[in-house]
């Protein structure tokens, strides 16, 4: 048991600023430990459905998206999105077309920010996080798999971190899919730019992580075999 320190007084910054400090990184170390703990294996085959919030309804990939959340909650599985408007409103609404009897859950991992106000209205389960970090390990958390659509920064981060995470292993065997021809762009740069060049930064199978789809109908075949091996992982 550790014994109990001397009192610190605010006039000494510089002893004050220490245990501040020190507090913070074992909080972080706390908050790590905690994170550690998830399930073996959640109810349902979970996809992460990332993407722009200016998408406007009528627009093409709207659609597009609607259709490919319907197609993966009609095959059983849980909808992720962000929970604000755009590509995300989509992927909500088209899970909550194809499951009238409430079989499957339609989350929003939300972001507070002052130009987006509350979740959009097909988000059934809705959580808020007031940082972009405590959001993004939440979606790595609580999905399967990940399916990036066409988006702006935000979504690039989001693809981005995901990538590194299969890249060094802390996340294995969920897919990574990116949907649209966008991101055939930045796969090519990357290849381009980090690997074939005479001192690589990265190795060839890292290219390799992404799945890179063109329509709703490849990423959904795609997501059935992970499903099926993930379902025949719990028989």
């Amino acid at each position: 048991m550790s014994q109990p320190k001397a009192p610190i007084y605010f006039p000494d910054q510089k002893a004050t600023l220490q245990v501040l400090s020190q507090s913070v990184m074992d909080l972080w170390r706390v908050v790590n430990n905690l994170t550690s703990l998830r399930p073996p294996r959640w109810p349902r085959y979970r996809v992460s459905i990332f993407g722009s919030a200016r998408t406007e309804t009528d627009q093409f990939a709207y659609q597009e998206v609607k259709r490919l959340a319907s197609a993966l909650a009609s095959m059983g599985c849980d909808i992720i999105t962000g929970g604000g408007p755009g590509m995300m409103q989509a992927a909500n609404e088209g899970a909550a077309e194809a499951d009238p009897d409430d079989l499957v859950a339609s989350v929003g991992i939300r972001i507070e920010l002052p130009f987006e106000q509350g979740s959009n209205r097909f988000v059934e389960h809705d959580y808020q996080h007031q940082t972009f970090f405590t959001r993004l390990h939440h979606f790595v958390l609580a999905s399967d798999a990940f399916i990036v659509t066409p988006g702006g920064i935000g979504t690039v981060l989001e693809a981005m971190m995901i990538w590194q995470l299969l890249q060094v292993g802390h996340i294995k065997t969920a897919p990574l899919i990116l949907a649209g021809d966008m991101w055939r762009g930045l796969v090519d740069w990357i290849q381009s730019s980090m690997l074939d060049i005479p001192t690589p930064l990265i190795s060839p199978q890292d290219v390799k992580i992404p799945i890179c789809v063109s329509s709703c109908e490849e990423a959904v075949e795609v997501l059935r075999q992970y499903h099926q091996e993930w379902r025949k992982a719990g028989e």
